[in-house]
């Protein structure tokens, strides 16, 4: 059945590869971002494409109009170097799911999914590289991330009371590192996988010898291809899951071992230099998709290494249309 669909932070990276799906899939998508549009990372013609700053109340009410479902993935955020330096503007993003969940009350939404983050699980229970995966649970008690982490669990709470009070099916799903193509890999809101390959290019293309790294190196993660991200974000909107739920690779790298996958797909070897005085957030995260797995019978699974692959070879030619 042919949907009304509002995807909202759509001129970003998961945002446009989910409308470019849902339009795919024959819906009426309607696109919103407060970026211009010349800064969209993806602009779809077949979309309903809307440059609004939904931190503006009337604007969510503008956006939700005349639509069925929403899908809220906008944010002020970026990598470990942003949001450690960008508190305050992280915690502004409140304002966009309270006006987003006001105008789906008020104009008829039926169904409204919210982008979280693992940036709310409680940091006492990141401390160890070897993370045996945060289960859903170990969000409470409550220590998140300062500032984005607090913002992203206020928000889950939100969506949360406004299923229970005014009857809207809100989903919500907690994000772990998702790369790919068409996102952002410089300007200081990149993340590791994109910065690393961003990185291990201009060593190439500048004949450079060597790779900072944040930290030591042995701080791990785990990392979601786009692709994933967006099938498990349209599995979870469509189910019967009511609480929030991690959507995310249980691959985890030591980010040493994000290095050496880029090196093997350039084919270079680098010196590594470490700057430990740098942002680098938690010591150890990873999904644990077990519940995931009871709800769905599916996770995301698709290798770290084929994902890095195409993010670089996309990353490369960026920067090689750059440097000419």
């Amino acid at each position: 059945m042919k949907k009304r669909i509002v995807v909202t932070g759509a001129g970003g990276f998961i945002g446009g590869h989910l409308a470019r799906k849902l339009a795919d899939l024959g819906h009426h998508v309607r696109a919103v971002d407060k970026k211009p549009l010349t800064e969209w990372y993806q602009v779809h013609d077949d979309c309903d494409n809307l440059v609004l700053d939904l931190n503006i109340k009337e604007n969510c009410y503008t956006a939700v109009n005349g639509y069925t479902e929403v899908y809220n993935l906008a944010a002020d955020m970026g990598g470990m170097g942003f949001i450690e330096t960008h508190k305050a503007e992280c915690m502004l993003s409140v304002l966009i799911n309270t006006h987003m969940l006001m105008a789906a009350r008020d104009l008829g939404v039926t169904r409204f999914f919210y982008a979280s983050s693992a940036c709310v699980y409680n940091g006492e229970k990141q401390t160890d590289p070897n993370n045996p995966g945060l289960k859903e649970s170990d969000a409470y008690p409550a220590l998140a991330e300062d500032g984005y982490g607090w913002e992203k669990l206020f928000s889950e709470r939100m969506c949360r009371h406004f299923m229970e009070d005014y009857g809207i099916v809100t989903r919500v799903a907690r994000f772990h590192n998702v790369f790919g193509p068409f996102g952002t890999y410089d300007g200081g809101r990149e993340k590791a996988p994109a910065a690393m390959c961003r990185k291990v290019i201009e060593a190439e293309l500048y004949g450079k010898d060597e790779i900072v790294i944040w930290g030591d190196g042995e701080q791990t993660r785990s990392f979601m291809y786009i692709d994933e991200c967006v099938e498990g974000i349209l599995k979870i909107m469509n189910s019967d899951i009511e609480e929030p739920i991690n959507l995310g690779s249980d691959e985890m790298v030591s980010i040493n071992e994000l290095v050496s996958i880029v090196e093997n797909i350039a084919g270079i070897q680098l010196k590594r230099t470490y700057d430990l005085d740098a942002p680098k957030g938690v010591r150890g995260r990873n999904s644990d998709n077990t519940l995931i797995k009871q709800y769905l019978n599916w996770a995301p699974s698709y290798p770290l290494k084929d994902g890095m692959k195409k993010t670089y070879d996309w990353i490369k030619e960026q920067m090689t249309k750059d440097s000419k």
